[in-house]
């Protein structure tokens, strides 16, 4: 059975995993609103419907990464709890 010093060390490694993958999808969520802005501004005024669904599919991983985001930060926050219960 791990001690209480190694599950909250454990906890911390898990916690900058979390932080470094918070990092990425940030960083995928700001490259990402830049193909949106180039592909808006490289098919203006286009009304294709491939276009429109392009555009679609874009704006739904944009949500989808900020859901991500909005997912591991409740995962911090019960996390850190559970450490200040320790």
């Amino acid at each position: 059975m791990a001690s209480v010093a190694e599950l909250k060390s454990a906890i911390e490694a898990a916690l900058q995993q979390i932080s470094d993958a918070q990092a990425a999808v940030q960083g995928a969520s700001e490259r990402l609103n830049e193909a949106q802005m180039t592909l808006a501004g490289a098919l203006e005024g286009s009304g294709h419907e491939t276009v429109t669904a392009a555009q679609a599919s874009l704006s739904q991983a944009s949500q989808e990464l900020e859901d991500c985001l909005s997912a591991t930060l409740a995962a911090v926050e019960q996390a850190q709890l559970y450490v200040a219960t320790l």
